[in-house]
């Protein structure tokens, strides 16, 4: 887990826990939670968490004061200057464990940095939680100015390593080594070949060798392209490293970095001809350990710079590419053209960049180096071979979706067949994906499973992120607080052995009644996994037998109803994202199954329309009654999902039941044709089909004045049924003939001059089939449109009624 990322927009200067647990976290962890929101009390050493996210933030500049004095006038002079009044508050950008009771903390100021230390106590039952009033700092060098500009730190053996602004008008950007005894030291200053705006995202200590004079810090930020190395003004994701010993130079680089170096990080898809489509947003950095602490594997999350083709990408690095491109050529600016070239000429000895140890020289400090190497770091601190991600293109790609990628942290689970890396990506829209990748043929060539997608915030971005192995516990934090989410929720991979092998989840393994966690030490040999090829015939095949064989015994039934000519929509989505549907159709009377969407069942090819959600048919006819079952398919596993059985009513029964129809002789609007829809009355003549039936007034219900939508509507029949649920129905038919007592017919006679006469009968009727209304709400409203959409020929309800 990285530490010292402080992008949230936390409102005051003390870290407060919501609860023990998160506390005890901080405690054991030292890891930095800072989207917990604060409030200040009377007593300035004192701390009360408040749940109200509204109060004042300026009253939490108080506790890094000394007087009132002082804080009025830091905010007068920051209201003067900035536009934002949010801005002046204190925003805590440095949070690092100092020693095993203390915190440091470093604040915005209200643009005037600065730094104090917080006791937490040794254990958590000391309940300590107090500010040092008497040691505040200048935190000039460890905070930036502006709340709004990227920081990085990390506390390492007493001394504070950071990246960040240390100017007030944010142009003298850094990295820092304060605190110690030491010297501070940082980056060469106003020199673009070092950094150029650079916005840092994390900070790392990585060892070299076992020799712990060879420990490197590596930094992870973007940065504005170098002149000659892009064209136009690009943002590209940099990584750069330097010596933890490093005390600078004798002569030059006085108190400045002598081992800074740094190399492009490339996230990007290849294309067509050579060209690439380039991720150059650098968001976040993981380091996920390895067995050789020297060798941890470097996970980062990418978006694009581009306004117009947005998307985001994560790339995989490991250290021995990193270090290659180290030990390569360095970027030389050389020639007529004065474009960046490789450097040619004599490098140097020691190598520029090399920390001063015995293992790979015979230099105790780096004050001891020779002036070429001193002249030659200061005009070279470049590599010219960028860093390329494992396999050379991404591990999980987003395109063409409203969000963006913006965390990430990944844990490696254990699985019946093997180790595999899961991440929990966040986004700026507050939701989590989690993903697995899964090799095919080779460790290079990976499979993106996606297990789960969730919403933590609505519309909050995620500003920070903890990962407890111990707990198996995700925790997010946003501006609004922070959230727990479990690392895993096995049950919701459905209730058999199928459906939790083809889910794929590393924590979770079939134990031969549930879907539950997979513990890697449990000896019992009934544990069904299979997260290479999630393959549940090979895992699940000898468990038919206390089942279905079909799989039909579980799947749910429904009756549906539908008018003959109108249209129905029969919903059915799968659990996974990655299943597909497939419909089949056994006829009345009829053993043989048919898939639904041939040409030898749907005449017209856009009859019948098969959707994620669901299967529309558009226009309903008598053969389109039978049983429906929808399946799930994947990796070559069919199961059954839901079975849904269609009666088609006839125009013509229908039109004996209800007044206004043929029977009734209301409204003289021609009478109902048979299922192929025949003529009507005698104002029918000559007119098509769908004009002259009567009974799509029938459906105009959908449309009544008084029901303001289609749930309104099914109200109204549930109510209806409630009040005559101590009737006796002798016939299953009877439930079409209670009506509304406020029958309504309108009609409309139109006369043209080709003595073309429309007669249109609206008859509202609500009708009572069924005591519970299910329809597929966001698919009806789509397809048809709006209410206000009153003609016949584009009028469309997708509503039913089931049981």
């Amino acid at each position: 887990m990285q530490q010292g990322k402080t992008n949230s927009s936390t409102y005051c200067a003390l870290l407060s826990p919501v609860t023990s647990l998160l506390l005890e976290y901080l405690k054991q962890t030292w890891l930095p939670y800072e989207t917990i929101t604060a409030s200040c009390d009377t007593d300035w050493n004192q701390t009360r968490v408040s749940s109200d996210t509204s109060s004042t933030e300026m009253q939490c500049l108080r506790p890094l004061c000394h007087s009132g004095a002082q804080v009025d006038e830091m905010l007068m002079k920051c209201l003067s200057l900035v536009s934002c009044q949010k801005e002046c508050s204190n925003f805590i950008r440095v949070l690092q464990p100092y020693n095993s009771t203390h915190l440091y903390i470093c604040g915005t100021g209200a643009f005037h940095p600065i730094c104090a230390y917080l006791e937490m106590g040794k254990r958590a039952e000391d309940n300590i939680f107090r500010l040092e009033s008497s040691h505040f700092e200048n935190g000039r060098g460890k905070s930036p100015y502006d709340p709004k500009m990227l920081s990085a730190s990390i506390m390492l053996d007493g001394e504070l390593y950071s990246g960040t602004s240390a100017d007030f008008m944010g142009r003298d950007f850094a990295i820092f080594r304060t605190l110690g005894e030491h010297h501070p030291i940082r980056t060469e200053q106003h020199d673009s070949r070092w950094l150029n705006d650079p916005r840092f995202v994390g900070v790392n200590l990585i060892p070299e060798s076992d020799n712990p004079e060879d420990d490197k810090i590596f930094l992870f930020f973007k940065e504005n392209a170098m002149d000659g190395e892009h064209t136009g003004k690009a943002t590209i994701a940099r990584i750069g490293q330097l010596c933890k010993n490093d005390l600078g130079g004798h002569r030059s680089l006085v108190n400045k970095w002598t081992t800074f170096l740094k190399a492009r990080l490339t996230c990007s898809v290849p294309g067509l001809n050579g060209i690439d489509t380039h991720f150059d947003e650098l968001q976040d950095v993981f380091l996920m350990s390895s067995k050789d602490p020297k060798n941890p594997v470097i996970y980062a999350v990418f978006t694009t710079s581009s306004n117009i083709f947005k998307g985001s990408a994560v790339c995989m690095y490991n250290m021995a590419d990193i270090r290659r491109v180290f030990l390569g050529p360095y970027a030389h600016r050389d020639g007529p053209t004065y474009q960046w070239v490789p450097f040619q000429g004599r490098v140097p000895y020691p190598r520029p960049g090399t920390c001063p140890s015995k293992t790979f020289g015979g230099f105790d400090s780096t004050k001891d180096l020779p002036d070429d190497v001193i002249t030659f770091a200061r005009g070279h601190p470049a590599m010219f071979n960028p860093v390329h991600p494992i396999g050379g293109r991404p591990i999980v790609v987003r395109t063409d979706v409203d969000y963006q990628f913006s965390q990430l942290v990944v844990d490696k689970v254990e699985a019946e067949d093997g180790q595999y890396d899961v991440m929990f990506i966040g986004t700026d829209l507050g939701t989590v994906l989690k993903v697995v990748t899964i090799p095919r043929e080779s460790w290079h060539d990976l499979e993106e499973v996606v297990l789960e997608e969730m919403t933590v915030f609505r519309v909050r971005p995620h500003t920070g992120k903890l990962l407890s192995t111990k707990q198996q516990q995700l925790y997010l934090g946003s501006a609004l607080g922070v959230s727990q989410m479990p690392l895993h929720r096995c049950e919701v991979y459905g209730k058999a052995c199928a459906e939790c092998c083809l889910a794929r989840d590393p924590y979770c393994a079939w134990d031969g009644t549930e879907c539950s966690r997979y513990f890697p030490t449990a000896k019992r040999r009934t544990r069904r996994q299979d997260i290479r090829n999630g393959d549940p015939l090979s895992q699940c095949s000898d468990l038919q037998h206390h089942d279905d064989v079909d799989g039909l015994g579980h799947v749910e039934d429904r009756s549906v109803y539908g008018v003959e000519n109108s249209s129905m929509f029969l919903e059915c989505s799968p659990k996974s994202q990655r299943a597909l549907i497939y419909w089949q159709l056994q006829r009345p009377n009829e053993d043989r199954k048919h898939e639904v969407g041939t040409h030898t069942l749907c005449m017209q090819d856009d009859r019948m329309i098969r959707t994620e959600q669901g299967l529309l048919i558009r226009i309903l006819t008598q053969a389109d009654s039978g049983v429906y079952t929808c399946h799930a398919v994947e990796h070559g596993f069919i199961q059954p999902l839901l079975r849904l059985s269609l009666q088609v009513i006839p125009t013509q029964r229908l039109g004996e039941l209800l007044p206004g129809g043929p029977q009734g002789g209301a409204g003289g609007s021609g009478g109902a044709g048979s299922g192929s829809g025949g003529a009507g009355g005698p104002a029918g003549a000559g007119h098509s089909t769908k004009h002259k039936l009567w009974y799509r007034d029938f459906l105009s219900l959908l449309d009544h004045p008084d029901l303001n939508s289609v749930e309104e509507f099914c109200e109204r029949v549930w109510r209806k049924e409630r009040k005559q649920r101590h009737r006796n129905i002798p016939s299953k038919w009877n439930a079409l003939k209670h009506t509304h007592k406020h029958t309504h017919t309108h009609t409309h006679t139109h006369t043209h001059t080709h003595t073309h006469t429309h007669t249109h009968t609206h008859t509202h009727t609500h009708t009572h089939t069924h005591t519970h209304c299910k329809y597929p709400v966001k698919t009806w409203r789509s397809l048809a449109t709006n209410r206000t959409l009153k003609t016949e020929a584009k009028l469309e309800s997708y509503a039913y009624c089931t049981c």
